[in-house]
């Protein structure tokens, strides 16, 4: 099955750096999204927020540089979460980052 997202936007709250219990480095931070797409031949104004997460050693480098304002293209895949709070939401699990 494919599950591939690739969105570009702007870091819209701090990046959070943390380790699991296992040791494994983790980057939490938010993606505003806004754009113009077609549907149904018409032009429609888009807008989402979605959380991000870049996680492992080898990734941590590509996200040192990050900041709210940074523009960005992030691509990974898209999996539910329950937070502590026992709401559910969608996080981009990135492994591709590049600055635009």
């Amino acid at each position: 099955m494919t599950n591939r997202l690739v969105l570009s936007g702007v870091i819209a709250k701090d990046p959070k750096r943390s380790r699991s219990l296992a040791g494994i480095p983790h980057c939490h931070f938010v993606l505003e999204h806004r754009s113009y797409q077609q549907e149904a031949n018409l032009p429609r104004q888009v807008y989402c927020y979605i959380n991000v997460v870049v996680s492992g050693q080898g990734q941590q480098s590509i996200t040192q540089d990050l900041a709210v304002g940074s523009h960005i293209k992030v691509g990974g895949f898209v999996s539910y979460q329950t937070g502590r709070n026992g709401l559910g939401k969608l996080v981009l699990h990135a492994d591709h980052i590049e600055k635009i």
